[in-house]
């Protein structure tokens, strides 16, 4: 008989809430709003429109997002940054995230804190948060936050990315969510590869699969509770300055085959970020991808669009009052787009110009 004895793992005590949370979030049919722009990355959203970056208009602004109605038709969690999660909202008294939780959406608070260079590699980055997170995480599960969102950053030249940076970025990634279920919050696990370069789509799939695989790796060494953790990840695509046009198609196989290969069957959903496509291509692409065969997918393929979902939306509110009722609209089109694609039903009803021009920005920070 063998002695061997399987190590001790404590139990977690929140497991069966951090699964349920992420089904929740998971919900065929639903994705997440990405509300989590900094105080600097909103405020070039504002330049944009010719509006002053301050906490006035910030406070406007995402109360036309939460107050949007029906958007828990399409919408099953929002991120926030954390001067939002803790404001108050003086036109109600109430505290401004109070209508998402009115209609049940799951509150989510972006936890990193940015990027800074890896010393030994060719300027790629590494993600700054973990010391207290375990303290910040304590106090947005108080204030209400069942979910966290942290961005690794890494892309495809012809000197990355490194095995440093690769290793770098799924170490921390498994730390980080770590300590977010050990403090009740459902991880967000983001590890975007960017559209920046001139590689073509085949290469991008070999990147994706080798940086996820990594992840999945990290995440069982942290003993990271799968059941309870959703990941964000990029779609396959060509870089940005390669030239090469592919349909959605393609794109579609490309990614869900990379995930096939990497993504274990405990995770519940996949929400994508849209890393500077259009609204209308990253609609379409995630369309794409639900309509591959069912057995292809064991998991829900969703979205957690910032720019994707709010880009037209804020374009028409411009900063006046006049306009929220027909932000709020634009925004309800695009949500209802991407519930529809997430199901592989979308069949092209929001595409407009302005939801078809690119919100690609070169090295993308925020």
């Amino acid at each position: 008989m063998s002695s061997y004895k399987v190590p001790y793992i404590p139990a977690n005590k929140f497991a069966s809430e951090l699964a349920a949370n992420a089904r929740k979030i998971a919900t065929p049919g639903k994705g997440i709003l990405a509300a989590d722009e900094s105080t600097g990355t909103i405020g070039k959203r504002f330049k944009d429109i010719g509006l002053p970056n301050n906490r006035e208009n910030r406070l406007a602004y995402r109360r036309l997002l939460f107050t949007t109605s029906g958007l828990e038709q399409y919408i099953s969690g929002v991120i926030l940054f954390e001067e939002t999660l803790f404001e108050q909202d003086p036109s109600s008294g109430k505290a401004l995230v109070q209508p998402l939780k009115d209609k049940g959406i799951v509150l989510g608070i972006k936890v990193d804190q940015g990027t800074k260079t890896l010393p030994g590699t060719d300027d790629e980055t590494y993600t700054q948060g973990l010391t207290n997170l375990d303290v910040r995480c304590k106090k947005y599960y108080e204030a209400g936050c069942r979910f966290a969102k942290w961005r690794a950053v890494l892309r495809i030249s012809e000197n990355t990315p490194s095995p440093l940076a690769i290793k770098e970025t799924a170490d921390t990634l498994a730390k980080y969510a770590a300590i977010c279920q050990a403090n009740g919050l459902v991880p967000v696990v983001e590890p975007e590869i960017l559209m920046d370069g001139a590689h073509s789509i085949a290469i991008c799939q070999y990147w994706t699969e080798k940086v996820v695989a990594a992840c999945y790796k990290s995440l069982s060494e942290q003993h990271v509770f799968l059941e309870g953790t959703l990941l964000k990840p990029n779609m396959v695509l060509p870089g940005e300055q390669s030239g090469q046009k592919v349909d959605s198609a393609t794109i579609a196989r490309a990614t869900v085959q990379a995930l096939q290969r990497t993504v274990p069957p405990a995770v519940p959903g996949i929400t994508f970020l849209s890393g500077g496509q259009s609204e209308e291509d990253a609609t379409v692409n995630l369309n794409a991808m639900n309509a591959l065969p069912l057995g292809q997918r064991p998991w829900t393929l969703s979205f957690s669009y910032g720019r994707a979902l709010q880009r037209s939306a804020i374009r028409t509110w411009a900063g006046k009052e006049s306009n929220v009722s027909k932000a709020q609209q634009v925004l309800m089109q695009r949500a209802k787009a991407n519930g529809n694609a997430s199901q592989g039903k979308y069949t092209g009803e929001a595409k407009s110009v302005m939801a078809s021009e690119s919100s690609y920005v070169q090295n993308y920070k925020y």
